[in-house]
């Protein structure tokens, strides 16, 4: 079978996160945030540049963490990772396998880690859909694999 490489726009959809081994479900929204903690380097220059060399300072990393957040829809029939799920995996207290991948690339994510889930909430307005959220924080360190995004696949001749 011919493959080809997706064009265009990123769909959303298209981007999953699972966590617990499930896909997060009537996952509305989730966001990614991936941080570098820096610091400044200053150092007295060579003693032959002049006065104002000094005021440049140099960035190094010491530190790298990832943060993820995700905003759903209560189901009461829900056969994914939904409110229910979420709640009976943080009052276990213990970090929890995360992956994001594209649709249809599930051996391939381009994230994973484990992560804590730091906190869980849900809203229940009059009249209106539950929602809850999830913000989650990595306990150690998270594998990133960039050729996972935009895999080229068979699935994408049929659209």
């Amino acid at each position: 079978m011919a493959t080809t490489t997706k064009t265009g726009y990123c769909n959303g959809s298209d981007m999953l996160l699972y966590v617990g081994g499930k896909p997060v479900g009537h996952c509305s929204t989730h966001t990614t945030t991936i941080n570098s903690e820096t610091k400044d380097r200053a150092v007295k220059p060579v003693a032959s540049k002049g006065i104002s060399a000094g005021l440049w300072k140099g960035k190094g990393v010491v530190g790298l963490s990832v943060s993820i957040s995700a905003e759903g829809l209560c189901f009461y029939q829900e056969t994914e990772n939904g409110y229910k799920e979420c709640l009976a995996s943080i009052a276990k207290g213990q970090s929890v396998e995360v992956k994001c991948m594209e649709r249809g690339s599930d051996t391939q994510p381009y994230l994973t880690g484990r992560f804590v889930i730091a906190s869980l909430e849900r809203t229940d307005p009059a009249q209106e859909d539950s929602t809850y959220s999830i913000s989650l924080e990595n306990d150690g360190e998270v594998n990133f694999d960039p050729e996972a995004i935009t895999e080229t696949s068979d699935n994408d001749l049929q659209a």
